[in-house]
């Protein structure tokens, strides 16, 4: 069971993050017949979902013991509201209203609480985009993984999943309207094809849908960057690298005390 209050403000005074859970995904979309689509092109929509919980201390009433949010956002925090028309979030039957409709961003539900439980979320795209919603399910986590530790409020238990929303084939309009938005990414171009040109979209509403990138909780979110991959790549490499010619030493030093103790054998 799960506390029923509904409460909207965020904790914001932790000073550091928990190491985050992550999972990862990648999704491929249909689209139903359309017109004018555009063959060997893919669209790749980078999400995290996820949640992060914080505890009020042991001042906190048994069944308010957390303040906690879910949300689904870009990878790199850029609003994805240029694919996503809004986000139904099914929370636990002993909330009030627990069929929460977000319609803009940050696609996100704040509430406070004590159990854990699953959460769906059901994404809705643009008409444009894709007419099959995509439902997630994301177990919300208030308590870390290492549980014979003490509880503290300076470490948010932050879980994330990272999935990749992909879009073959995609409308002309759609492609138009998103090929310069930095939340999508193009991986697979036909060589020799040229771009629609750029629709002009009107950025006068950008502030006041939600621009993610000012979250207030971005401070606790994953990065998920190539650049980070990239590095942590390198460094397992680097590892393997020397692990390898360490094995090589090793090998060598036996194949010499073997070929001693047979020299020595023949004599």
């Amino acid at each position: 069971m799960t506390s029923s209050s509904s409460s909207k403000k965020q904790a914001q005074d932790q000073p550091e993050t928990s190491e985050p859970t992550l999972k990862s995904l990648k999704t491929k979309m249909t689209k139903s017949d359309e017109k004018k689509k555009l063959k060997d092109i893919e669209i790749s929509v980078p999400i995290v979902y996820g949640n992060v919980a914080f505890w009020l201390g042991k001042k906190a009433s048994e069944y308010q013991s957390h303040k906690w949010a879910v949300y689904v956002r870009g990878a790199t925090n850029e609003d994805i509201s240029v694919v996503v028309k809004k986000v139904v979030f099914q929370l636990h039957s002993s909330f009030n209203n627990p069929t929460r409709v977000i319609e803009e961003p940050p696609f996100e539900v704040s509430e406070s609480g004590w159990g854990e439980f699953e959460i769906a979320m059901t994404l809705h795209f643009h008409s444009d985009v894709c007419d099959k919603p995509l439902s997630l399910y994301h177990h919300l986590k208030l308590y870390p993984e290492d549980e014979s530790g003490p509880l503290t409020m300076k470490k948010p238990v932050v879980v994330e999943s990272y999935d990749e929303i992909v879009f073959p084939d995609p409308s002309e309009s759609f492609l138009a309207r998103v090929q310069n938005h930095l939340a999508l990414t193009f991986p697979r171009l036909p060589s020799g094809y040229n771009l629609p040109a750029p629709m002009q979209v009107d950025d006068t509403g950008k502030k006041k849908r939600g621009d993610t990138k000012d979250h207030s909780l971005g401070q606790w979110f994953t990065s998920f960057s190539e650049a980070d991959e990239l590095l942590q790549l390198a460094a397992a490499r680097q590892q393997v690298q020397a692990h390898i010619a360490k094995l090589r030493r090793q090998i060598s030093v036996l194949e010499g005390q073997n070929q001693t103790i047979k020299t020595g054998s023949d004599l």
